[in-house]
Formats: C-alpha cells, sequence, structure tokens
C-alpha cells in the first residue's frame, strides 16, 4: 500500500505495533528536548495525522484511534485531521491517559517513546492504566520512525556564536550562576536540556528548528562552573571551540547516555517540566540521586538584561517599520480582490526581508482571510489557501528572528470598500478595550499572570463573550517566540505559568482575541516589557509595562462611542509614538499612509 495517505500510513503503524507485542502507541508534537516547535524529523504527529499545529497528540490502538488538542485548535483539527481515522478530543476535558484507559484491553502494552515524553505524563499515564491492569512500554526505536521511509535526518548545521554585546553576559557569567545555584543546594551537576535553555547557556544559537534559532545539544552543568556540551560533530566549528574555552568539554552527542550513567552516586538537578523520561531512566538506572528542580536557567533567561532590552526595542523599530510597508501595500492591493493568504505572507515576508539584520521569522506566519481568522493558530498552506476578499476582515500573526531580538505582532484589518459591519466593531473595540487595560496595568510586586488575565477579558465577558487560549506568553532574545516561564492567562485548563510572579525585565506579549466560527477573527497583539514604577505614596514595589510594539491599529474598526477617554487618549499617545519612530523609516506613499493611520481618533 502507498504510504501517501493517512490512512495507509495509521494501517503500517499498526502493522508495526502488532509486530512489537504492543497494543497501542502514543505520537506527540516532541523532540528529545521537549521543545514546542521542532525539527522536521520529529514531526510525526504531522505525518500520522495531517495536523499542523504547534500543539497536540494522538493514541492508537488497534481498532481505533484519537487525537488530542485544546481550544486553539479545534476548529484546524477539524480541517486537517480524517474523522474517520481519528476521533477528535479536547485535551482539556480528555486526556490521552484517560482515554486509553477507557479503550485498551485488559492487560495492554501502550508503548511510548522516553525521548518525547516528560516523566510526569509518564507517571499520571502510568497511575491511569492501572486501573485496568494495563502499562506503558518503552519502545526501543521509534515504530514511525521504522515505517516513516522519506523521514528526514536531524539538522547538521554548524552552531553559531552568539555576540557577547547581544547577550549582555558572557556565557562564563551564566555558568557561575549555575555553579553557585548549584553549591547553594548541595548539588553535583544539572541537567539543561531545552534547547534555548542551551543557547542561553553558552551564548551559542543555530538552524536546527525552523523560526527557533538553536542547535541540536545537551549540557551538563557542574558545580565547579565547567560544563560538558553533547552535541553532533559536524556541528562543531574552531570559531565555537574558541568562544567555548576550555571550562567547557564538547564531546559527541551519542556520549550523552554514558556520561549521565557515569554520574552514579552524585546529586543532579532533572527539570521534569523540559526533561524527557530517558534522561530520569539513565541516571535513575546508573544509580545517581536525581533532585526534581526547575531548570536553573529559565529565571535570569526570561529576565532580560540591559543589552538584551535595548536589543528588543532596536528589532521592534525596524520590525515595525517592515509591517507598517506591508499594510500600506495590503490597503492599495487588497481592495481589488487578486490576493490571497499566501501572497500576503510572502509580500510581508519580502518587506522584513529588506533588512540585512533578519535571520528568519520567529513562527510560521498566520495569514487569515474571513473565516479562517476564526482558527486562533491557523496556518495557511496551499490547501487552505484563501482569497482575501474585499469587504472583509483579514487577520495576519507574525514576527521575525533578529540577532538582537525576537519579534511577535498581530493586526487585524479591514479590507475595503465599504465599511465593517457594527457587529465587527464591537467586537474588535471590545477587544481593543481588553489590551488597552492590560497594557496600562498598574500592579504590585508577587502579582502572576493570571490575576491580569481577566483585565484583557472583562469587556468580552461583559457582552457573554471570549477567547480560548492565553492572553501572554513570554517572548525571548532572539530565542523562542514562546518562552516561559511567565505567562498571562486563565489559571485553570493546563495554562502552565499563569502562577509565575512577573518581574521587572521580563517580556510578554498582550493579545486579546475574538473569534465567531465559519466568520472571522480578531486579534491585536503587541509584546511589552515589565518595568518598575513609581507611584505617589505607593506602598512597596510597583509594577508596570512599557510598551515594545509600534504598528498602527487600524481605525476602521474602532467604534470610538466604546472608547472612554482615557481610552482615546490611550490610542491618540500610542500612534503619536508610532508616527516618531517609523516615520524616519519610510518615504513616499507609504509614509502618507503612516500618517493618516496615526492621526487622532474624533472625540465624542
Amino acid at each position: 500500500m502507498l504510504m501517501n495517505t493517512h490512512e495507509a500510513r495509521l494501517d503500517a503503524l499498526r502493522k508495526e505495533l502488532k509486530k512489537r507485542s504492543l497494543d497501542g502507541f502514543v505520537v506527540p508534537i516532541s523532540d528529545e528536548h521537549m521543545s514546542e516547535y521542532v525539527g522536521a524529523y520529529a514531526q510525526r504527529l504531522n505525518w500520522l495525522t495531517g495536523f499542523g499545529g504547534s500543539a497536540g497528540s494522538a493514541a492508537v490502538l488497534a481498532e481505533k484511534a484519537a487525537i488530542f488538542v485544546d481550544g486553539r485548535y479545534t476548529i484546524q483539527v477539524r480541517d486537517q485531521v480524517d474523522r474517520r481515522l481519528f476521533e477528535h478530543q479536547s485535551s482539556l476535558v480528555t486526556s490521552p491517559a484517560a482515554w486509553l484507559a477507557a479503550g485498551a484491553p485488559q492487560g495492554a502494552k501502550i508503548g511510548y517513546d522516553a525521548w518525547l515524553h516528560g516523566k510526569p505524563w509518564v507517571d499520571a499515564t502510568n497511575m491511569a492504566l492501572k486501573a485496568i491492569g494495563a502499562q506503558l512500554v518503552p519502545v526501543d526505536g521509534n515504530p514511525i520512525d521504522t515505517v516513516w521511509a522519506d523521514q528526514p535526518a536531524p539538522s547538521p548545521a554548524p552552531a553559531q556564536v552568539h555576540a557577547a554585546a547581544l547577550a549582555g553576559q558572557p556565557s562564563e557569567a551564566k555558568r557561575s550562576q549555575v555553579a553557585e545555584w548549584l553549591s547553594a543546594k548541595g548539588l553535583d551537576a544539572a541537567v539543561i536540556s531545552a534547547l534555548d535553555s542551551v543557547a542561553w547557556l553558552l551564548n551559542i544559537r543555530g538552524t536546527d528548528v525552523d523560526r527557533t534559532p538553536v542547535a541540536l545539544s545537551y549540557v551538563l552543568a557542574h558545580a565547579d562552573g565547567t560544563a560538558e556540551l553533547f552535541i553532533a560533530e559536524e556541528k562543531v566549528t574552531p570559531e565555537l571551540r574558541a568562544h567555548l574555552g576550555n571550562a567547557v568539554t564538547i564531546r559527541p552527542r551519542e556520549a550523552f547516555v554514558p556520561q549521565l550513567q557515569a554520574l552514579a552516586g552524585k546529586k543532579v538537578a532533572v527539570d521534569p517540566e523540559r526533561t524527557v523520561q530517558a534522561v530520569f531512566a539513565a541516571l535513575s538506572g546508573a544509580g545517581a540521586n536525581v533532585i526534581e528542580l526547575t531548570d536553573p536557567t529559565i529565571l535570569p533567561k526570561a529576565i532580560k538584561n540591559p543589552a538584551e532590552q535595548a536589543g528588543q526595542r532596536a528589532s521592534q523599530a525596524r520590525d515595525g517599520a517592515a509591517v507598517a510597508k506591508f499594510l500600506h501595500w495590503l490597503s492599495i492591493e487588497a481592495p481589488k480582490g487578486g490576493q490571497d493568504e499566501l501572497s500576503a505572507a510572502a509580500r510581508l515576508q519580502a518587506f522584513r526581508e529588506e533588512s540585512a539584520e533578519l535571520r528568519d521569522l520567529s513562527f510560521d506566519t498566520i495569514s487569515a482571510a474571513g473565516p479562517n481568522g476564526a482558527q486562533c493558530h491557523y496556518k495557511v498552506n496551499e490547501e487552505t489557501n484563501r482569497k482575501i476578499d474585499p469587504a472583509s476582515v483579514y487577520l495576519v500573526d507574525s514576527g521575525g528572528q533578529y540577532a538582537d531580538g525576537t519579534t511577535d505582532i498581530t493586526r487585524t484589518v479591514w479590507i475595503g470598500p465599504g465599511q465593517p459591519s457594527a457587529e465587527h466593531k464591537d467586537r474588535f473595540t471590545r477587544v481593543l478595550k481588553g489590551h488597552i487595560a492590560l497594557g496600562t496595568a498598574l500592579f504590585p510586586q508577587g502579582t502572576v499572570g493570571a490575576q491580569l488575565d481577566t483585565l484583557a477579558r472583562m469587556h468580552l465577558w461583559a457582552a457573554g463573550l471570549d477567547y480560548a487560549h492565553g492572553t501572554g506568553h513570554g517572548v525571548g532574545s532572539f530565542l523562542s517566540v514562546h518562552e516561559g516561564p511567565q505567562r498571562i492567562g486563565k489559571p485553570l485548563g493546563g495554562q502552565a505559568g499563569t502562577s509565575t510572579e512577573l518581574q521587572a525585565g521580563m517580556i510578554l506579549s498582550n493579545e486579546p482575541g475574538y473569534y465567531k466560527e465559519g466568520e472571522y477573527g480578531i486579534r491585536i497583539e503587541n509584546l511589552v516589557l515589565v518595568e518598575r514604577r513609581e507611584v505617589p505614596g505607593q506602598e512597596g514595589e510597583y509594577l508596570g509595562f512599557e510598551n515594545l510594539t509600534w504598528v498602527p491599529i487600524d481605525r476602521a474598526l474602532v467604534d470610538t462611542s466604546l472608547l472612554t477617554r482615557d481610552e482615546l487618549k490611550w490610542w491618540d499617545d500610542y500612534h503619536a509614538a508610532v508616527e516618531a519612530l517609523l516615520a524616519p523609516q519610510l518615504e513616499g506613499e507609504a509614509l502618507a499612509w503612516l500618517k493618516a493611520a496615526c492621526a487622532p481618533l474624533p472625540q465624542h
């Protein structure tokens, strides 16, 4: 049977499971580093099911299978995954473990790849399966890799040195911080397996994962300030060796497990949220004393130093000019009716590529026309590509990777001719009011993301409306566009990081939205920097947000009668700042468009 259909691929996997005497198998979107975005070689869920989102999993039994996604992908999974082959399940309602416990036969052996799942997932799933006398079985080699004949190989691209001037702190100083942390806790070493943590700690970058500038590698950090880097030999350059110096030993990637096993009798810190089960098994099996603690680089990586903050502002200025040029182009070309989602995304990328500083996009552009905008994490391709119709709503969520910063911006625009409906304007303005409320919030030190989330939703809630995604995620410094631990979102439903205290120097997105299935989507997103604030008569330390993203918001979709005087002032002040920053970078018709887009709103 040809392997070009998902039915054939599912059949091939089931045959392979039968050969291995397995009754089922679980397929996540993950890699050996628990990454959110993974290299092409690790896109196993996409290969098996056709699902193109960045979060989800599937469970396969002999007679049935299911795919599990959260609210961001409810519409997308319907469009991409054949319901005849895979039941569609909400991961917030039914976990793969619960589904397997309800559907697997008594005494079943359910396979899983210990290099793709975290220890908490393994422990929880084992507990659920015990109820039916079933068990999880770690596989020796992923069965999908066995049947995926044209699976890409991991990237061989060399690792790159990240300039100290951009990093703001040398790797030696970062390793010393980790060493002090280890010594204070009486530990010998820490496993650093998250790719962005490795990149930040050693001041290296790479091109192994599309849209995320990381190099496939692991680090063992030791209490004496030394470290071991495990990386494929073809990725090591003389420049990398010189940069790392004598205190960092470079070893082949295959040496990682033997070196873990050599830590017998040592106290080793491992982060259960960011480290796969195979690492825990190797350490425990060798007799190491495994201490479960958060990766010590996570918080310092999230708190940007002055050089990283300056780099973010510089990258936002050039990125804002590119997006403004695109919005000007869109205002001319889209009403003619000759553009589609792919052509618009390509034109936006071309404007970004006019900057020599651009290294990559920070994620695949969400270019969503009309009803496709109702999929909050829509990903356009040749099959889903939709014409951008005149007299419709168009949403574009995009970003760039620059050596000095990572950007992420969403704008929703009305494509003329004609005027948006009263409903369009009402929904857009409620989203705008939430965006302003969050962006202007003043809050005491110790506040967590979940406490601020209501500010972004309250005007939607007042009309009986809401959105099914978080309000804000952390952003890296020429690293992952989704970075923890901070997050703004509801405290329930698996919104990791919403209980993390917000601290000065953290970057987050501010992106409330509204989505009407089958019709349109609305989202307004800027990045913000947590900063200290002085308030007359204040008691204790207070924080607020510095806005980082400077691009016009579409005035055609605003119902000014719904805005307060303070909100109108915010709009005018924001757009005056946008014009001041971007005008020197534009000329001609694009400059004239900018000035018109940044004019004050009429008062009421």
